[in-house]
């Protein structure tokens, strides 16, 4: 006897909204109560799990930022524009690396992958409060950028795996959340450190490195046994819980897809425009993130702030972006809108920028800053759910979604290059480029929007002249509804 579909919706609709005609997956039955207490789990065990790992990367990538305010650059004969140099190859490894590592996640299972990770950046950061010159800097970093390149993109792409569309957002912010954490708490972390002056024989910079680096590889070690292989074998799921996630995986095959990895998504992503379009208006505003995260010191040492104070001024900055991402993440899950959400955020980053180019006043830039955080870290986090949950099949999503972070993170061959030390103490060149960027990506959602909203436009016209199929597959297909 056939049974009825009593499965918990996607995106708020149920399979048949997602997929037409007729399907096994729509007569599987799943006890929703089993299935939201698995999904409880795994808030419970996985965002955990992620922040921290999210939270560590985001520690040893950006602190190369507060080492300069105390001594980084000095100690080991960095000239002008050399700091810039090391973090622009940073990004190159950082871009390289994401598609791979991401698939490798789809092949072998988070656990696997990203402990790998983990333990090839801890070892990296440790290095850095070695290094004795420009280029040992340069190695490290690359290294660095190589090895933690899978991080974010990586929990992105599970997340988007396990979550209902309309919820996602929440979850994918945990890496924006991380990222302004970080800020605080790196902050805070430097300047306990460079109150601790020299020790040993090392410089207070070099220990910032040794003991974050030590701090990733024990802490991150003990999460690692909490990374699933796959959501269908969690081992804190029960039995009963886990037969219920096998049975959504089969249900919702027409979302996610098969196991394994088919060619023929390389070909189907490299050809769709909407991850090209999303790509470049991730690339323009992530210039501004790129920069602000990590010389935040630097541009607040420019408006004539001590060096002893730089450091912590920085807290309330990334404190006030928590919350502002926090409830715009929520708000954008709840109604349901992305590229709204997206233009308004760009508002205040503009804002903040030319607050920081139009005048020298110290406490209009300090102000300026809080615009900026309020703005970063949502545009960050939207547009990666927005595009995330607008790929399927899975295997689609395991190389396009790394490939649009692959696009946004080239932001960081300019933004690294923006804030050389002889443009100082202003920077007005960078923070007139950071803000015309932000405005060049207010036009690229637009258009994002508007392709969208077309595909959907020309789906409905199909379907209602009685169309079944349009001959296409994954998200281009007929049955498939784009978020907006």
């Amino acid at each position: 006897m056939e049974e009825t579909k009593t499965a918990s919706s996607i995106d708020g609709k149920s399979p048949a909204d997602i997929t037409t005609g007729e399907s096994s997956s729509l007569n599987i039955q799943i006890d929703p109560e089993v299935e939201k207490a698995a999904l409880r789990k795994f808030d419970k065990y996985l965002l955990p799990v992620a922040f921290i790992f999210l939270l560590l990367s985001s520690l040893d990538r950006t602190n190369i930022g507060n080492a300069r305010v105390f001594g980084f650059d000095e100690d080991i004969g960095l000239k002008s524009g050399q700091f810039g140099n090391i973090n622009t190859l940073f990004f190159t490894t950082f871009i390289v690396f994401e598609v791979p590592w991401v698939m490798a996640i789809k092949r072998w299972g988070p656990n696997k992958v990203l402990g790998t990770a983990l333990v090839l950046f801890s070892v990296c950061t440790i290095g850095t409060g070695f290094i004795k010159n420009y280029h040992q800097a340069i190695v490290l970093r690359m290294l660095l950028g190589a090895a933690e390149a899978g991080v974010s993109p990586g929990f992105a792409y599970i997340f988007s795996t396990i979550y209902d569309r309309g919820s996602t957002a929440k979850r994918i912010a945990m890496g924006n959340i991380c990222n302004t954490v970080a800020g605080a708490f790196g902050g805070l972390f430097a300047y306990g450190i460079q109150t601790m002056g020299a020790q040993r024989g090392l410089a207070a910079w070099r220990w910032l490195f040794i003991i974050e680096g030590a701090v990733t590889f024990v802490v991150g070690g003990l999460c690692w046994v909490f990374l699933p292989s796959s959501p269908e074998t969690a081992w804190y799921l029960t039995e009963e819980e886990k037969h219920a996630m096998a049975l959504r995986k089969e249900r919702n095959a027409a979302f996610r897809g098969e196991d394994g990895f088919d060619r023929k998504w390389i070909k189907i992503s490299l050809k769709d425009s909407f991850v090209y379009v999303a790509g470049a208006a991730f690339f323009t505003s992530s210039v501004a993130i790129s920069g602000f995260s990590v010389f935040l010191p630097t541009i607040i040492k420019g408006f004539g702030y001590k060096s002893i104070m730089v450091n912590y001024m920085t807290i309330p900055v990334y404190f006030f972006g928590l919350i502002s991402l926090l409830a715009q993440a929520y708000l954008s899950d709840k109604l349901y809108k992305r590229a709204y959400f997206l233009i308004g955020a760009a508002v205040p980053v503009v804002a903040g920028y030319l607050i920081c180019v139009g005048t020298a006043n110290n406490a209009a830039g300090y102000f300026a800053m809080f615009l900026l955080a309020s703005g970063c870290y949502t545009i960050s986090t939207l547009v990666v759910t927005w595009v995330a949950t607008n790929l399927i099949p899975d295997g689609k999503r395991s190389f396009a979604l790394p490939l649009f972070y692959s696009m946004g993170n080239l932001s960081g061959l300019v933004s690294s290059q923006l804030y050389p030390t002889n443009q100082g103490p202003r920077y007005i060149i960078g923070n007139s480029v950071s803000a015309g960027l932000e405005v060049i990506f207010v036009g690229l959602v637009v258009a994002a929007w508007y392709l969208l909203r077309r595909r959907n436009a020309k789906k409905d016209k199909l379907i209602a002249e009685g169309a079944t199929t349009n001959g296409l597959e994954g998200d281009m297909a007929l049955d498939f509804k784009y978020s907006l």
